[in-house]
């Protein structure tokens, strides 16, 4: 038996959550999620649960912190919890004037209403450099939403342009349960974890010994839900989660899955970052015949980008260490372009930007996650992901809808060549690249970004 049936049969064994089909909808824009979101909170009845990494200070963020304290008001007994990364809640954009950051919001919001919505800070890691609160999924009631967007005005379409992520929704209770008890058991009974709307919050230092503590039971968590047969006209979602270098069952999973495929393989991703592992299995793919296709952003779609007409950041740097490096690996796998067994796609539409991540094998198994498969995600922050598995093709026409929407405002590339190199940068790009090849700093810079 080969190794990919090895692997295959490995994440089969998993134990799974049966799911109806018909109880699962993929979304296929932004500004349909803000819809969905808005319309989940005001039928909500017991329970509201929101996790991303931030709660923005703009229309779209006021909007869904307007809309919880609503239905707070309304029915006062309704759980309405909203967990946001501690660090980043409590500091501007980045390049902008200092400030007390989304925090100033939280606590604005709080002192308007008699009924309070808790919002949580998590740190992850003492800074914020080291490691975020990068987990995913809205609970409402027996309601799993889940996907990779924060909440501001570009991640929910609120004006006119939009940052382009994957939406799922998901009726099931078990699923819904079993993400809830991870929030309510293991992050919201931390010490670590502290309420963002008061003015007098303690400072991370004095949480150090508390973060250290939450950090480590993180890495050993899991998400429990009781096994069930999946009968052969359901799929079977597993709910994981992961966090650090070692033993993290989702980065070991993801291995898993694509050293599983045995015909095809797509991997979207929008900072093309791959930790080694990852780009280990992908080559070990081509090398066994695995149709391999990569959607990354180009990099005027991502987010750190800045046209050259602008005042020029040392961020806006980071685009281009992503270009060189899927240059690099295009460059490398030449001759699979050329065979068209690999195929990249860059996706460019407009103004927007690319925040689109996951992975799907053999038409069998859809990761939806917001796992960026970057060292980042590998080794600092606190990711998760839910692994579906249609074994019986019973959404083979959603996940290929999906697919066909997201490649929709892509283009093939033919070659390494079609990729653009140093040599036509922007010069404050040029002088930067250079800089950090010079001291080693974009390796470094890959490692934690």
């Amino acid at each position: 038996m080969d190794s990919a049936t090895l692997q295959r049969q490995f994440i089969e064994q998993l134990p799974q959550i049966a799911h109806n089909p018909e109880q699962l909808t993929t979304l296929l824009d932004a500004k349909d999620f803000r819809e969905q979101l808005h319309r989940a909170i005001e039928r909500a009845q017991r329970r509201i649960y929101l996790v991303a990494l931030y709660l923005q200070d703009d229309d779209a963020g006021r909007g869904i912190l307007e809309a919880l304290y609503k239905a707070k008001q309304q029915n006062p007994t309704l759980d309405i919890k909203v967990l946001v990364d501690w660090h980043r809640a409590q500091r501007g954009l980045i390049g902008a004037a200092q400030s007390e950051g989304n925090a100033a919001l939280y606590q604005e919001f709080a002192n308007k209403y008699e009924h309070q919505v808790e919002v949580l800070g998590v740190p992850v890691r003492n800074r914020e450099v080291f490691g975020v609160l990068h987990l995913k999924g809205f609970i409402v009631d027996d309601t799993v939403i889940y996907s990779g967007a924060s909440l501001n005005d570009i991640y929910l379409a609120q004006h006119d342009r939009y940052r382009y992520d994957r939406y799922h929704i998901v009726h099931n209770h078990s699923l819904a349960n079993s993400m809830a008890n991870l929030i309510t058991e293991t992050l919201v009974a931390s010490d670590a974890v502290t309420c963002l709307n008061q003015k007098n919050r303690p400072q991370t230092k004095v949480l150090k010994g508390a973060i250290k503590a939450l950090r480590s039971n993180l890495s050993r968590s899991s998400y429990q839900y009781k096994a069930e047969e999946v009968a052969q006209n359901q799929v079977g979602l597993i709910p994981l989660i992961g966090l650090g270098k070692r033993k993290n069952k989702l980065n070991n999973y993801i291995k898993r899955l694509i050293a599983s495929a045995q015909n095809e393989l797509i991997i979207c991703t929008p900072y093309f970052n791959f930790p080694r592992s990852i780009a280990v299995e992908v080559k070990k793919a081509l090398k066994r015949g695995v149709k391999v296709t990569i959607v990354v952003g180009d990099k005027t779609a991502n987010d750190f980008y800045s046209p050259p007409s602008e005042p020029f950041k040392t961020i806006s740097g980071l685009p281009y260490l992503y270009e060189i490096n899927l240059r690099n690996f295009a460059r490398q796998n030449e001759a699979a372009l050329a065979r068209r067994q690999l195929a990249i796609h860059l996706w460019k539409h407009e103004t927007n930007s690319f925040h689109l991540k996951g992975l799907w094998v053999d038409k069998q198994f859809m990761m939806i996650t917001g796992n960026n498969l970057n060292p980042r995600a590998w080794k600092l922050d606190l990711e998760n992901a839910i692994l579906v598995n249609d074994k019986h093709q019973l959404i083979a026409e959603q996940k290929q809808q999906e697919i066909d929407t997201i490649l929709t405002h892509t283009r093939l590339v033919g070659s390494y060549l079609d990729i653009e190199d140093i040599s036509s940068y922007p010069l404050p790009v040029k002088k930067l690249l250079k800089r950090l090849r010079r001291f080693r700093a974009d390796h470094i810079l890959n490692q934690i970004l």
